[in-house]
């Protein structure tokens, strides 16, 4: 089984907490992420929009494009909306041969309001849940008629947050819509992450391998405090730095023949942190593990020839 082995430029620039940002070039975030051993990077807000000037920067890093967030906002605005929002990000990944597009629910969330605690996340009812999956599965559907992939993110704060919010909205979606598996999302969320892949290995077409320091999430005051808050103290990191075991979670993936992209999402503070640091950790414990699940990690970054 092949795998590929990508990161989030959050690690290095965060878009909601500018105090968590280093004052790095794209360049660079690049060349440290690629000198760690990964050939993907998600796209951030200091990439291009436009193939043009985008590919030089990725050749000349040998790292692929590996996927990148959309703010989709369809439990509130219609299939239109977002179609049109959406359209020049699709044909910009096109271009630059990307996997995927990574679709956020951004619509009621608390995951970008620090003034907004995580017990006041929005919840859906059956009927609105079921509407939800349908539309979803249409986007989904139309992205791919378009020649881009999405990949549907459960995420803290957001209206598909718990286990039982994600295997609700699975079941009223389709396979129109895939899954991006996040671990660390779910475990922050109190969910079973081994149960999770088991019941929806089927539809997961990207996975983030976030770690969490449970300590600091167990400590959280869920009435008081935010998503961004919990991100500021340090919930997330990288593999072999928190308490998940990615060596069990990698296996579980193994077990149902995924391949693909596996990339290392972790928001934290760069100056408590160091970006190249926390990649070159993560790279190994990765390595290690996928090399005991069976896996062959690919090592080329940019396309030769």
């Amino acid at each position: 089984m092949k795998a590929k082995l990508g990161m989030s430029p959050i690690a290095w620039w965060n878009d909601d907490l500018v105090e968590l940002s280093d004052d790095v070039s794209l360049e660079e975030c690049l060349r440290q992420s690629r000198s760690a051993g990964f050939t993907g990077m998600e796209k951030g807000r200091r990439f291009p929009d436009d193939p043009a000037v985008m590919l030089p920067i990725l050749q000349a890093a040998d790292v692929t494009l590996c996927g990148g967030w959309f703010s989709g906002t369809l439990v509130d605005e219609d299939l239109a909306t977002n179609k049109a929002r959406i359209a020049p990000m699709i044909e910009l990944f096109k271009a630059v041969d990307a996997p995927c597009i990574v679709y956020g629910e951004v619509g009621r969330s608390v995951q970008g309001d620090r003034s907004r605690p995580l017990n006041t996340k929005p919840r859906l009812d059956d009927d609105e849940m079921k509407a939800y999956g349908r539309t979803l599965t249409a986007f989904g559907e139309w992205c791919a008629e378009q020649g881009m992939p999405l990949s549907y993110h459960h995420h803290m704060g957001a209206v598909v947050e718990t286990e039982a919010e994600l295997d609700t909205f699975m079941s009223h979606s389709g396979e129109g819509i895939p899954l991006l598996f996040d671990a660390g999302h779910l475990a922050f969320a109190g969910g079973d992450v081994l149960a999770a892949i088991d019941k929806h290995h089927k539809r997961i077409n990207h996975v983030h391998v976030k770690d969490v320091r449970m300590g600091v999430i167990d400590a959280l005051d869920r009435s008081r405090q935010s998503f961004l808050d919990a991100v500021a103290l340090g919930a997330f990191t990288v593999p072999g730095d928190g308490s998940l075991d990615f060596g069990a979670i990698v296996q579980k993936f193994a077990d149902y023949g995924y391949e693909g992209w596996f990339v290392v999402e972790a928001e934290q503070d760069p100056k408590a942190n160091p970006p190249l640091t926390m990649a070159q950790l993560g790279y190994k414990e990765l390595m290690r593990v996928m090399t005991n699940a069976g896996y062959t990690v690919e090592t080329q970054g940019f396309p030769k020839g």
